[in-house]
């Protein structure tokens, strides 16, 4: 067994004792997925700076042992969490918390992200100058990080903005002779000897004069726009894999250790409008989604999906959520999930998921938050769509809906004031954390969620799914939602006790496979999806020692990746 005294002792004289957590209680919400995963670590380790980053990561690869970067721990797929026991030399996982830095630059136009930066604290940055970044309302109200959302690759809610994406940051790569190099490709003037670039980054030691205007490089997925319009294509709008989004730390998924990116913002708009639309007949939505990506001038800015069960679960199980975000606002989330987190450390021993069963109990006493009228909708349809567009759009989709969705039984739509588009699209993202509430409470019947993260074709005009029977025999609830436009669904299924969830989600894949599908679309690879021959080859030409993040995507975890064969593992 490694003896890991000298690497702590040297961990500890760079960030501080207080900043190396062993134990297990300190060490479990770094160890522990939010819907899935978990393992031990050799420790964790919160640096304060970037320059304490670089030693610490300098130090780990000096003693040969696995890393893991994690910011906010709010990934769907536990790629930011230890899974299992099998690292080589043990694993040390680097938290960046601490690290959350951002830097507006360009008149608002662009910005700088170190990596603990969350969506939430850069959507207040950019606030009093009329700018928003990639992702608003989703990822921004769990705390989840700017840098992780890049190395995922992460979707979101607005269809004209594509995938999280940037060809312009600061990282570091473990060479196959176990020396890490620093590569300064943010297109700022940061000096040329590594703690200089990262204390002068720290600092925001720097002008304008210092950065360039980056020429070709993109801090944006330009084409998406155009890209998504293609609806006749019979490939996925967008999926982690897509080779069109693999650069360097865009999509590196852990296998870079990154200190910063540089990405663009985009201007908010006033005087839009949100129709909340319900229907009985899906290929009226076909209908709708391919006029509007085909006909209209512009693109919509949203157009989320909701399915009637997802919308009784998320109203069930996520009052409480929704109720938190509505009332204390986006801000205080990731310290009440810290709070929880800390919390399960303890009680888990003594009653797993006593904090869910007593949040949802609290629930209970929470008074209803929706409009009857969406009520009324839930009622009559099995189908829900938040449809949101520009000001110059407003009667152009008028005139649309009323020819899709006249008000009859098969779809009705209606105008949302403000506070309740606000209300509908809260409702459809609190969705995404019922079914583990789901399963928290009624562990009893649950064996566990299978939860998937699907691109279908552009050109899929048959976009639900009817399981077969065996395997719908097997599931107590299907979620469905997503964002329709984008052909992007996540679709989890709580499956009875007795079904085993590797065999049920194997099932679901040879179903997707003929349907043409991509997955996972969004959330990346993490430790539950195989990476597709591209996206593994990706990760060995990153990280060709296998240090970083070893086995993400169920690849090969030895060093150098000694049983690497033409696929993934």
């Amino acid at each position: 067994m490694t003896d890991t005294a000298p690497l702590l002792a040297r961990l500890r004289a760079t960030v501080g004792r207080r900043h190396v957590l062993t134990a297990a209680r300190a060490t479990a919400r770094f160890r522990k997925g939010y819907r899935t995963g978990g393992g031990p670590a050799i420790a964790v380790v919160r640096p304060g700076s970037l320059v304490e980053m670089w030693r610490v990561a300098q130090a780990c690869v000096a003693a040969d042992v696995s890393i893991l970067l994690q910011a906010s721990n709010t990934g769907l797929t536990g790629g930011s969490t230890p899974d299992g026991d099998d690292y080589p030399g043990g694993l040390v996982i680097i938290s960046t918390t601490r690290l959350s830095r951002l830097t507006v630059i360009r008149e608002g136009e662009q910005v700088v992200c170190l990596p603990g930066a969350t969506l939430y604290e850069l959507e207040q940055a950019l606030r009093p100058y009329g700018r928003e970044p990639h992702s608003v309302i989703g990822s921004s109200c769990f705390g989840a990080s700017v840098v992780g959302g890049i190395c995922n690759n992460s979707g979101g809610s607005l269809v004209r903005r594509g995938p999280a994406y940037t060809q312009l940051a600061l990282f570091a790569a473990v060479e196959p002779d176990g020396r890490l190099t620093l590569v300064n490709h943010l297109g700022i003037a940061l000096g040329d000897e590594p703690e200089t670039i990262l204390s002068r980054l720290d600092r925001g030691e720097f002008s304008d004069a210092d950065i360039e205007d980056a020429g070709d490089r993109w801090a944006h997925d330009h084409r998406y726009a155009e890209h998504v319009r293609a609806i006749d294509s019979d490939v996925p709008a967008r999926f982690n894999a897509d080779p069109r989004c693999l650069f360097e730390a865009a999509g590196s998924a852990g296998k870079l250790i990154v200190f910063a990116v540089r990405l663009d913002t985009f201007a908010r708009e006033e005087g839009t409008a949100t129709f909340y639309i319900g229907t009985n007949e899906p290929d009226r939505l076909t209908d709708l989604r391919r006029t509007m990506l085909r006909d209209f001038d512009r693109l919509p800015i949203a157009g989320e999906y909701m399915h009637r069960t997802a919308f009784d679960v998320a109203d069930r199980y996520g009052r409480d959520t929704f109720f938190a975000i509505e009332r204390l606002g986006t801000d205080r989330l990731p310290a009440l999930f810290a709070a929880k987190a800390r919390f399960d450390a303890v009680a888990d021993h003594m009653s797993r998921g006593l904090s869910d069963r007593l949040l949802q109990a609290a629930g209970r006493f929470i008074p209803d938050r929706l409009p009857a009228w969406m009520r009324t909708y839930r009622d009559r349809f099995a189908h829900h769509l938040m449809l949101k567009v520009s000001g110059d759009q407003i009667d152009q989709t008028r005139a649309l809906l009323a020819r899709l969705f006249p008000g009859d039984d098969a779809g009705d739509h209606v105008q949302c004031s403000a506070a309740d588009s606000a209300k509908a699209f809260l409702h459809r993202f609190v969705a995404a954390g019922a079914a583990v509430r789901y399963r928290a409470v009624r562990a009893d019947a649950v064996a566990d969620i299978v939860a998937l993260d699907v691109a279908l074709p552009r050109n899929a005009e048959t976009w639900t799914e009817t399981l077969p029977p065996a395997l719908d025999a097997q599931v107590i609830h299907a979620l469905y939602y997503g964002h329709f436009f984008c052909h992007v669904f996540h679709q989890d299924y709580i499956v009875r006790k007795g079904t085993d969830p590797v065999a049920f989600e194997h099932a679901l894949w040879t179903l997707l496979d003929a349907r043409g599908a991509q997955y996972p679309a969004e959330h990346n690879v993490g430790h539950l999806y195989v990476a597709p021959p591209a996206l593994a080859e990706f990760y060995r030409r990153i990280d060709p020692r296998n240090q970083l993040n070893p086995g993400i995507g169920q690849t090969p975890r030895a060093r150098h990746w000694s049983d690497a064969s033409d696929g993934p593992a």
